[in-house]
Parts: structure tokens; C-alpha cells; sequence
């Protein structure tokens, strides 16, 4: 299994969750699903950006090699599950072929209210990134679950 986050410049909410997921993943012992980024607004080979970076290092995780990539319709079609951080970016994803494996991430962990969608915290305060890194934790923790959950035959 792959799955995709989405966002909008691939800098911030989407490579953090990747990188959650991925540990979360690891201490599930569960290296066969893969996970991975994109933005639908990225300029591809931009870094992390540094409040990203900075909270993930908090966390003990390491976004100093992310590289933003641009969303288009092979990364959409070689995605099984695609979990994106606002309702533009899933109207992005499904434009581009993903209308069968796309949700929103909150939808998904199943949050709702305000916690349904991921807020961008792109040029805030580290407070911010802060908050943005505990509410991914939140959401996919139940996502995990989800993902790893035994699927009807």
C-alpha cells in the first residue's frame, strides 16, 4: 500500500504527516506501506520549510532531505490512499483521477468541526507549527488504525 499526503506547497502540513506516519508505521512494524508528499501549489526541490523543520526535530524527526514535489496525475494514480489537508486540496486530487482513493485526512481520522481540516501554518510563528504537528498527531493516530485495519474481502 502507498499513501500520499496532500497540501499546498509541499513544505509544511504534508511532509510532516509524512514523516508521523511513516514513524507511526515503523512502530506498528509495518515497512510494507509506503508514504510519501506533494503539493498542489509546490515548486518542485524546495526544502521543508524552517518551522517545519524546526518542530519536527522536537519530535525527533528529520525533514532536512524533504524535497517538495508538485501534485500531478502520476503521483495521484500511484497512490492507494490519498489523504489531503483541506477540501481544495482533495477538489485538486480528484480533478486529477483520484476520486476512488481520496479523502479528506480529518474525514479519514474521523475528526470533525474544526479539527477536520489541517490549518497552514506557512509563515507563522513556531507556536503554530507547533500546533499544526499536534493536531496531525491527533488525526493519524485513528488514521493509522484505519489504514491498518483488516479490509472486507
Amino acid at each position: 500500500m502507498h499513501v500520499l499526503f496532500v497540501c499546498s506547497g509541499n513544505t509544511c502540513r504534508s511532509p510532516l504527516a509524512e514523516a508521523v506516519l511513516r514513524r507511526l508505521l515503523a512502530t506498528a512494524g509495518r515497512p510494507d506501506i509506503t508514504v510519501s508528499s506533494a503539493g498542489t501549489g509546490a515548486y518542485d526541490g524546495a526544502p521543508a520549510s524552517e518551522g517545519a523543520v524546526l518542530v519536527a526535530l522536537e519530535r525527533d524527526l528529520d525533514l532536512t532531505a524533504h524535497r517538495a514535489r508538485l501534485l500531478d496525475r502520476d503521483i495521484v494514480s500511484a497512490a492507494d490512499v490519498i489523504l489531503t489537508m483541506a477540501r481544495g486540496h482533495l477538489s485538486r486530487v480528484e480533478r486529477l483521477g483520484g476520486v476512488d482513493h481520496a479523502h479528506l485526512l480529518g474525514d479519514f481520522a474521523g475528526a470533525t468541526g474544526a479539527d477536520a481540516e489541517v490549518r497552514d501554518p506557512f509563515g507563522a510563528d513556531v507556536a503554530t507549527y507547533r500546533a499544526t504537528l499536534e493536531q496531525l498527531e491527533r488525526l493519524l493516530l485513528p488514521a493509522r488504525d484505519r489504514l491498518l485495519a483488516p479490509r472486507p474481502s
